[in-house]
């Protein structure tokens, strides 16, 4: 994704797109899946562990990342698309292979409807299917 792209990102979802923001957003874009925070300190070696933290903290809060608990190595997160801020509409499942541990996008496969009973608010909705990746499968 080009910078300004990712500038436009920032502003909607109201997060100041410094330089060490950019560069997160940008490492999380081009990623093409959902990165977990020790990932994206060996993509980003130039920014500090505490900075990377702070960052996703503060996507975190304005909903620019979707955050994904694997049953891997914690969280996960990944570049949230959606320019509407009462409704995402770039949520998908995710497939965690078992074998490699790593967390792939199902874009073209959106979370299917689920109704909670009365009294109940949903807020987010993470769908994560379990198996082993064509690569592994192979190997």
């Amino acid at each position: 994704m080009e910078e300004n792209h990712l500038v436009e990102l920032m502003e909607h979802h109201g997060v100041k797109p410094t330089a060490n923001r950019i560069l997160i957003a940008r490492a999380l874009s081009e990623a093409g899946r959902p990165m977990s925070m020790t990932e994206l300190e060996g993509v980003l070696e130039t920014i500090d562990k505490s900075n990377v933290f702070r960052s996703l903290q503060a996507f975190r809060e304005a909903h620019l990342v979707h955050v994904l608990e694997d049953t891997g190595d914690g969280v996960r997160y990944e570049l949230c698309h959606s320019h509407h801020d009462d409704e995402d509409d770039d949520l998908h499942v995710h497939f965690y292979c078992e074998k490699c541990h790593r967390t792939f996008c199902l874009e073209g496969t959106p979370i299917p409807p689920v109704s909670v009973p009365e009294g109940f608010a949903a807020r987010t909705v993470n769908y994560l299917v379990k198996g082993i990746c064509p690569d592994c499968r192979q190997s």
